[in-house]
């Protein structure tokens, strides 16, 4: 079934904030955290400091109303930084791959920092900016085993 969430951006963070959320809406993590660590490793990318391999990479959380909030730390090694205005996205996860690119293609329509879906290792997934400056995220989980 399709699903909205919103997902949030930290500076190293995430875990602190999402145990203070968990606590305020008792609620616990949908899934189990993940951390950078737990990345496939990727030979086209440097390896991660050691001071950077336990920070989250994804955690979800359920809070009211079916909505979820979701978030990862941006790390300044693999080129992000955090400013405000790229703290937050809306993630989208519809049921088909098919549906997520006719969403894509459309609100990626006159934006920027697009990245189309395609294939990692959880997914299906992209991401765009719209032209209205809204970042959105794209994700169809893999079925699981």
């Amino acid at each position: 079934m399709a699903y909205v969430s919103i997902y949030l951006n930290f500076a190293g963070n995430a875990e602190e904030a999402f145990n203070h959320y968990k606590k305020v809406f008792g609620t616990e993590f949908s899934s189990p955290l993940m951390r950078m660590k737990d990345m496939p490793p990727n030979n086209a990318a440097p390896p991660l400091p050691e001071a950077e391999k336990n920070k989250v990479m994804h955690v979800a959380l359920p809070i009211l109303g079916g909505i979820q909030i979701m978030a990862t730390d941006m790390l300044e090694s693999m080129g992000h930084k955090l400013v405000e205005g790229n703290n937050f996205t809306i993630s989208l996860s519809p049921d088909t791959k098919e549906e997520a690119d006719q969403l894509y293609k459309e609100l990626s329509e006159g934006g920027a920092d697009a990245v189309a879906p395609h294939d990692e290792f959880w997914g299906y997934w992209g991401t765009c900016k719209d032209r209205f400056g809204i970042r959105w995220m794209f994700n169809v989980m893999k079925p699981q085993q």
